[in-house]
Order: C-alpha cells, then sequence, then structure tokens
C-alpha cells in the first residue's frame, strides 16, 4: 500500500468521525495487511481442496459399495449436522493434542492452526460438495452411462470421464453457493489465532478505539472476495455450458 495517499485519507476519514489512524503504524498497517492475504491464502487452498474432498466423497457415495458408501454417508450427516466452529475447536483441541501426545509433544507436531482451518473447513465444505456432486452424477442420463459401458469403459472410467464431468457442469452453481460460504468462514480461524483479517483487525482495535472502522474494512474484503469467487464461478459455468443442453 503506498504511503503517499495514506495521511490524506486518514485525515479526511477522522474529519466525518472515523479513526483510521493505524493506517500510519507501519507495524500495525502490515498486519492488517497480512491478515488479508492470509484471509486470501485460506480461501484458495479451502476452494481447491474442499473441490478434491468433494470428488471423493462423492465418487464414495454412488460407488454403490456399501463399505464406500455408508462410512461416507455417515461422514457427511456428521459435518452437516455440526457447526464449523465446533469442528474446528474439536480438531485443533482434541485431535490435534492426541497427535502431539503420539509425536512426544507439539514441538514434534507438524500441524499448524493453519493447517487445521484449511483441514477443517476442505472437509466440512467437500461434504456439502460432495452432495451437489451426487446429485449430479445421479442427473446424468441413463443413455450415457450405457454408451459407456458398450464401448468397455470401467466403472473407474465412466465416472472419471462421463459422470463427474457432467455432473461437475449441473452442480456447478450449487458449488459456487458454497466456495463463497467457505471464504466467508475463514473468518472462523480468528478462533484459533489464526491471523487472517479478521484476528489482525481485533488486535489492531484491542488497543484503539476504532471498532467500527475496522468493521467497514474487513466487511469491505469479504464483499469482495466474496464477489471475486461469484464472478469467476460465473465465468466458468458460462465456460463449462452445453450449448442446447438443458434449453
Amino acid at each position: 500500500m503506498s504511503e503517499s495517499w495514506l495521511p490524506a485519507f486518514v485525515a479526511a476519514a477522522r474529519s466525518v468521525g472515523l479513526n483510521y489512524g493505524f493506517l500510519l503504524n507501519a507495524f500495525e498497517r502490515a498486519a492488517w495487511i497480512d491478515g488479508v492475504v492470509v484471509s486470501i491464502e485460506l480461501s484458495a487452498l479451502g476452494i481447491v481442496s474442499s473441490l478434491i474432498v468433494g470428488m471423493v466423497i462423492a465418487a464414495a457415495l454412488t460407488s454403490g459399495r456399501p463399505y464406500l458408501d455408508r462410512p461416507a454417508r455417515a461422514f457427511v450427516e456428521l459435518v452437516r449436522n455440526t457447526p464449523t466452529l465446533v469442528q474446528i475447536f474439536c480438531a485443533f483441541f482434541v485431535v490435534n493434542m492426541l497427535i502431539s501426545q503420539a509425536l512426544g509433544g507439539p514441538q514434534n507436531n507438524p500441524l499448524t492452526a493453519y493447517a487445521w482451518v484449511v483441514i477443517v473447513l476442505s472437509l466440512h465444505y467437500g461434504a456439502y460438495h460432495a452432495e451437489a456432486l451426487r446429485a449430479g452424477i445421479e442427473a446424468v442420463p441413463r443413455a450415457m452411462r450405457e454408451s459407456a459401458v458398450s464401448l468397455g469403459f470401467s466403472r473407474r472410467e465412466i465416472l472419471t470421464h462421463v459422470e463427474l464431468p457432467l455432473a461437475v457442469r449441473f452442480a456447478w452453481p450449487s458449488l459456487v453457493n458454497n466456495m463463497v460460504d467457505l471464504v466467508k468462514a475463514t473468518s472462523l480461524g480468528s478462533a484459533i489465532a489464526v491471523g487472517e483479517v479478521t484476528y489482525a483487525s481485533l488486535m489492531i482495535w484491542v488497543n484503539g478505539d476504532n471498532v467500527l472502522e475496522l468493521m467497514i474494512f474487513i466487511l469491505l474484503v469479504y464483499a469482495a472476495l466474496t464477489l471475486l469467487v461469484a464472478g469467476l464461478g460465473t465465468l466458468v459455468e458460462n465456460r463449462l455450458r452445453m450449448p442446447g443442453y438443458g434449453q
């Protein structure tokens, strides 16, 4: 962020009763910008990894094999019926502690709070992606499956070359909604001291009377990120649309 216009911005904001003085403090400004970067990283990692998890679970749900279908269904129901914040707490304060004990202490545990936020969000939204993709797979016309079987495709080849490509197209609007929700859920990382934008803002307003000002900034950051994801989702949807199909 260029510093040439910051004093003018801070002075203009102060004239209307808003205190953005933290922008003139190099340490606090850098901490806040780092928080924005961490939020972007969490969003990007969470979106990619949750889509991968969703595809794997959707494949299990539609496999027709009880030893895959039933554990996948149990996982989806557990995830969908418990709050995301509780899952983060359980992962970080319970599972992480057990791993640390098994490895001989927290100093030997490679999993950080940052990693646990990515893991939990990936699994949580992966379950939602899986349900959307499952519905998409089941919406694939039977004639396409039969054609693939007649061509000698294996069950794995039918899934990867026929069902999933079509399922992604059918489920894409729901997947984008889930991804937008995931971006907003990255703010939950502040609950376990992950330095994303919400936590960085909290650390700043603890030392200054500028809660309102930082809340405005937080809202603008998340609005920008979610609009970006939604906009990119629309572009991808247009690219994935099959001409004449469903019209």
